[in-house]
C-alpha cells in the first residue's frame, strides 16, 4: 500500500524550496548553527553541538568513508558536514545545495580547503561524470525531492562499481492513520516545503527497485526527536525577548514564518511515532 505523504496544497518547485532556505537563512543558523540537521544524542547529556557532530560520525561510519574516499554530499546545507568528513576523515568532498545563501556560505568556509567544493544547483541535474564517486550521502535531503526513486537513480549513475550510498531521513510510520496525515504530515510537508515524505519500508523498496544491494537501515527516532524540543523552546525564548524576530514572524508579507509553527507540529509528530528518522546504507 502506497502511503508517501505530499502537501494537500500546491507541491513545492525548486524554486520554493530555495526561497524557504534562503529566507531563513539566519532563522536556522541562529538557533541550529551550521549542521542543520538533527542532533544524535546517544547519552542524552550531550551539548546540541556535540549531538549533531554525532550523526555527522554515524554518517561517517555508516557510509565507511576512509582517507582518500570522493564523497558527494546531496543536500550539504552551510557545508558543515562536508568540512568534516573531510576534516576527520581524509575524504575529498563535493557538496550540492539548492540554497544561494547556503552555497556562499559554504564557499567562503571552505575557501583554503582544496578537497571541499561546493556546487550550487539541483542534484537531479548535476552535470557530475559518470562512475565519479566512491560515496554519495543525502543527509535529511531526500524529503525534499518528490521523486525520491529519480535522486538514488542519479546516486547510482555518480557511484563508481561497490560505491557507497547513505541517506539520513524524515521518515513516516508505517501507513499512518487518516488523522495524523491530515493534521501533521502533510502540513508538515507543505509548511517545511517538502514535496514528499515516505516510510521506511517505501524508501527500502526504492532504493531496491533503483539497483542498490546489502541494505540495512536503523532506527535513530528516539535518539534524534530531542532535536525539536530544543527548537521550541529556543523559539519561545527569542519570540519573547527578539523583538525583530517577533515583528518578522508576525508579517503576513514573510511568507516562510509558517515554519516556526511546524517547529511544534514536527514535535508533536515525533511525540506520537507519526514521525520517525531512520538511516539507510547501500552499495550500487
Amino acid at each position: 500500500m502506497n502511503t508517501v505523504i505530499t502537501p494537500t496544497t500546491t507541491i513545492p518547485s525548486l524554486a520554493d524550496i530555495a526561497a524557504h532556505y534562503d529566507d531563513l537563512d539566519d532563522f536556522y543558523r541562529s538557533f541550529w548553527g551550521t549542521n542543520i540537521h538533527h542532533g544524535y544524542w546517544v547519552s542524552r547529556n550531550e551539548s546540541v553541538e556535540q549531538a549533531v557532530l554525532n550523526l555527522t560520525r554515524l554518517v561517517a561510519e555508516w557510509a565507511a568513508i576512509r582517507a582518500g574516499d570522493r564523497v558527494c554530499d546531496i543536500g550539504c546545507g552551510y557545508g558543515a558536514t562536508a568540512l568534516t568528513l573531510s576534516r576527520e576523515y581524509g575524504a575529498a568532498v563535493t557538496g550540492i545545495t539548492i540554497s544561494k545563501k547556503q552555497y556562499e556560505h559554504a564557499k567562503l568556509a571552505a575557501a583554503e580547503k582544496p578537497n571541499v567544493n561546493f556546487l550550487l544547483g539541483d542534484a537531479l541535474q548535476n552535470r557530475l561524470a559518470s562512475e565519479t564517486f566512491d560515496v554519495v550521502i543525502a543527509v535529511e535531503s531526500t524529503e525534499h525531492i518528490r521523486v525520491k526513486a529519480n535522486l538514488f537513480s542519479e546516486a547510482r549513475r555518480i557511484l563508481s562499481s561497490g560505491g557507497r550510498l547513505m541517506v539520513a531521513a524524515w521518515l513516516t510510520r508505517e501507513r499512518p492513520a487518516p488523522w495524523e496525515s491530515k493534521y501533521l504530515l502533510e502540513p508538515i510537508c507543505a509548511e517545511g516545503r517538502l514535496p514528499s515524505m515516505a516510510s521506511a519500508a517505501e524508501y527500502r523498496t526504492m532504493l531496491e527497485d533503483t539497483g542498490f544491494r546489502d541494505l540495512k537501515f536503523l532506527d535513530l527516532t528516539h535518539n534524534v526527536k530531542k532535536t525539536w524540543t530544543i527548537c521550541a523552546l529556543r523559539l519561545i525564548k527569542r519570540f519573547l525577548v527578539d523583538p525583530a524576530l517577533r515583528r518578522r514572524l508576525l508579517d503576513p508579507r514573510f511568507t516562510n514564518r509558517v515554519f516556526a509553527k511546524t517547529v511544534f507540529r514536527i514535535r508533536l509528530a515525533y511525540e506520537t511515532g507519526t514521525m520517525r528518522y531512520g538511516v539507510f546504507a547501500a552499495l550500487r
